[in-house]
């Protein structure tokens, strides 16, 4: 038998559960939900209802239940809450890592976070609360405080030692921090350097030097560095550059992957679902899009009154209506094109907002060098249909709508960035309004010179 057909269909599996949940036969249940893996639950649950989500999550066993919900997306994990009890309530959200609770306590109602804060234990309300004092975005309502660290002046078997005491409560032992006589971050020793060396070396002797992240910090910015240079965790610090925290690296693949999933709905003109798309109420996904949309449409009519406002120009010159569709679209598709490239190279940390007019040179460059190649392409298709003197106004305005569109469409994500916008909200939808209108206003601009109308 191959992998492929032992693996179980979710399908398949949905189409089994679905009427035991509706008959109640939760013992027939309880013997489907047993042989499978957690990630195949977890799979499952993303399809349900919320109610059907809540029955199965009470069959399973108190360590498989705990596993699953972390890995449930936080959005999920707060639905989850109101169709379990108070008591299964207060045991989850008590056995999750305090970064990890960060992350549902964003998504649950205030009022909720408040009583689920205070069922904690003392300490575990402390550690909370620390990652709560940090505003929403910055790296340190995301970094973990539970981490070994050792000390200058300590040998490698002190360091290990150490490292054995807070196995059961640490969440990240591989990267170790050493600190120095005020808590600040000397350097880093990873757990194969401690295993390897000798017993009575002193750490300073084969550490090496430490990247740290102030708690500050975008919560990107920190994790697109913990992945740039590939570290199992970065060390967070404080304004004193004293250590607070670490960023592990499941964390930070989180919090990218999350980042990238705002961009790309955002792109497309749409808030986030922070969700699987099947488990979305439909309710959600119409408000999710519904302000882009009436946003969009008031843009719009900028388009409407630029062709009022050249009607008799349209008049006298009929064919010019026929490449409007032509010139708008490829001025927006360029637009996009170029918001999309430096969008995804702010992510990147490739470019920052002080490299506007670099930016702005490339893309005008870019712009016009497209701008020729299809402009050359419409003066012939317009010349040989229509007219010579036709093809010259297509080729013309498709080398200047596209030189704008690449400009616009480039600086525009570095401006939102500097004025601490979004550079998504900046991107496609509105490049594409706003290229619209100045298309159409270049369109006819050139064709009422060389038309002479």
């Amino acid at each position: 038998m191959t992998l492929q057909q032992q693996t179980p269909n979710i399908d398949e599996l949905i189409d089994t559960i679905t009427p035991l949940l509706a008959r109640q036969d939760l013992i027939t249940l309880t013997g489907v939900l047993t042989p499978l893996s957690t990630s195949e639950i977890v799979e499952v649950l993303e399809r349900l209802n919320l109610k059907q989500r809540a029955i199965i999550h009470r069959l399973l066993a108190k360590d498989r239940a705990l596993e699953v919900f972390e890995m449930l997306p936080p959005a999920l994990q707060s639905d989850l809450f109101t169709g379990l009890q108070d008591a299964d309530v207060s045991r989850l959200f008590a056995e999750l890592d305090p970064d990890d609770r960060m992350w549902l306590l964003d998504e649950v109602p205030a009022v909720l976070a408040a009583r689920l804060l205070r069922g904690l234990p003392e300490d575990e309300r402390v550690l909370t609360a620390g990652l709560l004092g940090y505003r929403q975005g910055s790296v340190g309502r995301r970094m973990t405080p539970e981490f070994v660290t050792t000390h200058v002046g300590m040998t490698a078997a002190e360091s290990i030692e150490r490292v054995r005491a807070r196995l059961a409560d640490a969440e990240t032992v591989y990267t170790i921090p050493v600190l120095d006589h005020g808590r600040r971050v000397a350097g880093i020793v990873s757990l194969r350097d401690l295993l390897g060396a000798d017993p009575d070396a002193p750490v300073e002797a084969f550490m090496q030097p430490a990247h740290t992240s102030e708690a500050t910090e975008e919560a990107e910015v920190a994790a697109r560095m913990c992945t740039d240079l590939r570290l199992l965790a970065l060390p967070i610090v404080d304004s004193e550059s004293r250590l607070i925290g670490m960023l592990t690296i499941d964390d930070a693949v989180r919090i990218l992957e999350h980042e990238e999933s705002q961009d790309a709905a955002r792109q497309g003109g749409a808030e986030p679902l922070n969700r699987p798309y099947l488990s979305t109420p439909v309710f959600t996904i119409v408000r999710s899009r519904v302000v882009w949309l009436l946003v969009l449409a008031v843009g719009a009519t900028l388009t409407v009154q630029v062709l009022s406002a050249f009607e008799a120009t349209l008049a006298q010159v009929t064919a010019l209506a026929l490449f409007v569709p032509l010139l708008i679209g490829t001025g927006g598709n360029t637009g996009n094109q170029a918001a999309t490239t430096v969008t995804r190279a702010l992510a990147l940390g490739d470019v920052r907002p002080r490299d506007i007019l670099r930016v702005l040179s490339r893309e005008l460059l870019t712009g016009a060098l497209l701008g020729l190649l299809l402009g050359a392409i419409g003066f012939g298709i317009a010349a040989l249909v229509f007219a010579p003197d036709m093809g010259l106004v297509i080729g013309l305005t498709l080398l200047a709508v596209c030189t704008v569109a690449a400009a616009v469409g480039g600086i525009m994500p570095l401006v939102a960035r500097a004025i601490r916008v979004d550079p998504a909200v900046f991107s496609n939808p509105f490049i594409t309004t706003f290229v619209d209108a100045t298309g159409l206003v270049i369109y006819f601009l050139i064709a009422r010179i060389v038309l002479h109308l």
